[in-house]
């Protein structure tokens, strides 16, 4: 026991003449300046998510951009006009491909309003006429807010045959009459 303690009190008077031969070293080198700590600002890359490109309305259309992040890619024009068959109210399914992308728009905008324009071909009174128009109107309603459009963004009217697209008096002037038409404000 007495070995490691005079053993041990050497190592420690040993380091000790150690750190006392560092400290004064007659060496000519100045001695490092202190200086105060310099503050810097830490410097935080900022990355700018380009803003979507958003759909316009032109002209009662809505205009939607291909790539919705590249104004360069371009765009295309959903028509809004949807056909009916002879004295029915059902959304024809020819139809459904671009309802869903006017849906989306929709729901993706909701600023966005829209009006939809029911119409009737010439046959059949002028009151019936008008109720088929807005029950055509209303089934392209029902379908948009079934893809996730809001009631508040659509206001549904009814012309039933005041409106024609077409004023001939033949089946080919019919169904271009038989119609609802999505009209962006």
């Amino acid at each position: 026991m007495l070995g490691i303690k005079h053993l041990l009190s050497l190592l420690a008077a040993s380091l000790l003449l150690i750190v006392a031969g560092c400290a004064s070293t007659g060496s000519s080198a100045p001695e490092p300046e202190m200086q105060a700590p310099v503050e810097t600002e830490a410097v935080q890359e900022v990355v700018v998510e380009p803003e979507p490109i958003k759909p316009m309305v032109s002209g009662g259309k809505i205009v939607v951009p291909i790539d919705a992040l590249n104004a360069d890619a371009g765009s295309f024009t959903l028509q809004g006009v949807f056909y009916f068959d002879f004295d029915q109210a059902i959304v024809r399914r020819d139809g459904h491909a671009e309802l869903d992308q006017h849906a989306a728009v929709l729901a993706g905008n909701p600023r966005l309003m829209v009006r939809l324009e029911g119409h009737a071909d010439e046959r059949g009174t002028r009151e019936y006429n008008l109720a088929l128009g807005e029950r055509r109107a209303n089934a392209v309603q029902a379908y948009l807010m079934s893809q996730g459009a809001a009631r508040s963004q659509i206001e549904v009217v009814s012309y039933g045959e005041e409106k024609p697209a077409s004023t001939g008096h033949d089946q080919a002037s019919w169904e271009q009459n038989r119609r609802v038409e999505i009209v962006y404000r």
